[in-house]
């Protein structure tokens, strides 16, 4: 039922979007799923210089909502008896010396301890790099059509600290959802591509998903992506659209549609993909971070009841995904921007998110800076 005078059927949701324009973001997309039927609207440009709308149908870079689809093949072959949610990952992955202590659970649930492979943030305030990635700034943009392996960006990490002993405490780490993307394809014999195909996107009919591996393409229509970095001492900006997502590889590369997110965290949540005990796994948020297996578990606020949500940012492209636990109200977005080394635009997405959770699904605030932290 979809609503062509959106921005009249809804003129608060039209406000919220085009108030994030205003903040700093050059576009944004956004559908919405719920007892008044669909909403879909759009504000800001498709490209900065033009007048253009983002397309309401555009391909995203959807960053670390990639880490809900992994979380969910996981548990798919968990179903399946192929994997073990409390095995040692080791078993799986016996090449690269983990730590026996740490389980396939632990790396859905970020509570494995291992170092995250585009750099930790610690505590004190420090930063240890990892790749060059989107906190580098012009060594990200010179490196942005390089090829890395995933086993390289897996034992770059191991080659660090780890930040804690397993399954003491929690961090956000790329690394986990590597290593579950390496065991996927070593218990399948198949790409996580071909995995994700027969598990997720073919039975959904997801044909604007795409797992990117390599190419920097993305399909028409989208909106564009931007980069601003220093260069001797001057500042430029540059559309960095283009990229070969292997420097983030499980982390982050997914490119979707909010159609097509909708469809995923509606039938995820509703039951279609997962039995219920181990949706119910999934849905079990540990206590530092509210984070299950893959999504982060949220307070929606006074009368808002708890929505499952993974956000993500991509160099430029970011997503939102949120939906009520039985997966009767969704909200999804797609938004663009011009990233930066310094993360400028991560407090503005972090009260965005805020202010559409607080509109769409009840009044108060709507959880933890760490969910709207883009994929880096």
């Amino acid at each position: 039922m979809s609503l062509t005078l959106a921005d009249q059927d809804r003129p608060e949701l039209q406000k919220a979007i085009e108030e994030m324009v205003e903040s700093g973001f050059t576009g944004v997309t956004m559908r919405v799923h719920d007892e008044r039927g669909e909403w879909v609207g759009s504000a800001g440009v498709r490209k900065l210089g033009e007048t253009a709308k983002p397309p309401t149908n555009g391909h995203v870079r959807v960053g670390s909502n990639t880490k809900t689809f992994t979380a969910t093949v996981v548990l798919q072959l968990v179903a399946e008896g192929a994997i073990g949610l409390d095995v040692p990952a080791a078993d799986y992955l016996p090449e690269f010396g983990l730590d026996p202590k740490i389980t396939v659970r632990m790396l859905l649930q970020h509570t494995s301890g291992v170092f995250n492979f585009t750099g930790e943030y610690y505590e004190d305030g420090t930063f240890a790099p990892g790749i060059p990635a989107t906190t580098t700034g012009k060594e990200w943009v010179d490196n942005r059509f390089k090829t890395y392996r995933p086993e390289e960006l897996v034992r770059l990490a191991l080659s660090k600290p780890a930040r804690f002993a397993p399954g003491t405490d929690w961090s956000y780490s790329n690394t986990n959802y590597v290593l579950a993307r390496l065991l996927i394809e070593k218990v399948t014999g198949h790409s996580l591509a071909e995995e994700m195909q027969r598990l997720i996107l073919g039975p959904l009919g997801l044909s604007d998903t795409v797992v990117p591996e390599t190419s920097p393409e993305i399909a028409e229509p989208h909106a564009r992506a931007y980069y601003r970095y220093e260069d001797a001492g001057q500042q430029k900006t540059v559309d960095v659209t283009r990229q070969n997502p292997s420097w983030i590889s499980t982390g982050g590369d997914l490119i979707s549609t909010t159609q097509d997110l909708h469809t995923f965290i509606s039938a995820l949540m509703g039951g279609k993909l997962l039995p219920a005990p181990l949706l119910a796994e999934m849905c079990k948020p540990e206590s530092k971070a509210g984070y299950g297996l893959g999504v982060f578990v949220q307070d929606a606020g006074e009368n808002g009841g708890i929505v499952i949500t993974h956000n993500g940012g991509m160099a430029g492209h970011a997503a939102l995904m949120y939906s009520t636990p039985d997966g009767s109200k969704t909200l999804t977005a797609a938004l663009n921007y011009v990233d930066d080394a310094a993360l400028s635009m991560a407090a503005a997405f972090q009260k965005a998110a805020q202010r559409l959770v607080k509109e769409v699904f009840g009044g108060g605030h709507a959880g933890s800076a760490d969910a709207a932290e883009p994929a880096q």
